[in-house]
């Protein structure tokens, strides 16, 4: 069974297993927020998810990230859909996320009715990266 619960302290292990691009301090204001979750799967963590406010305004998803045996399996969607229906509830009309256009999470985000709305070049040593795609959801 599927549960998605907001992150605490006590899943700071299971976090970091999963998730490395964020420090611990971070990792602390995410559940200080209640802006990240675990997602649990037959009471094992499966992966994590974490968001902020775009313009202080619009959700933005940060990372959605399921172990390599998880996905394809409509896990990532089923979060999705919880988290937006989250957000709707809480008064939000619109929600949006970024993935690199190397990446094939774009696809994903697609199928699931996001759509491009821009896009980000980071040509700075050190930020270097391949071309950030920005897309927009009305929910």
């Amino acid at each position: 069974m599927l549960e998605i619960k907001k992150a605490t302290l006590q899943d700071k292990e299971h976090w970091f297993a999963l998730d490395t691009h964020i420090s611990e301090e971070e990792f602390i204001h995410k559940v200080n927020n209640q802006t990240g979750y675990v997602i649990w799967k037959d009471c094992k963590p499966i992966g994590v998810f974490r968001y902020n406010l775009f313009w202080d305004s619009i959700p933005f998803v940060n990372l959605i990230y399921l172990r390599e045996e998880e996905r394809a399996k409509g896990t990532g969607r089923e979060v999705m859909m919880l988290w937006e229906k989250e957000m709707k509830a809480r008064g939000h009309n619109a929600v949006m996320t970024s993935t690199q256009s190397d990446e094939s999470a774009q696809h994903f985000y697609r199928k699931i009715g996001y759509k491009d709305c821009g896009c980000l070049i980071l040509d700075l040593p050190g930020l270097a990266q391949p071309l950030e795609l920005f897309l927009i959801k009305q929910i």
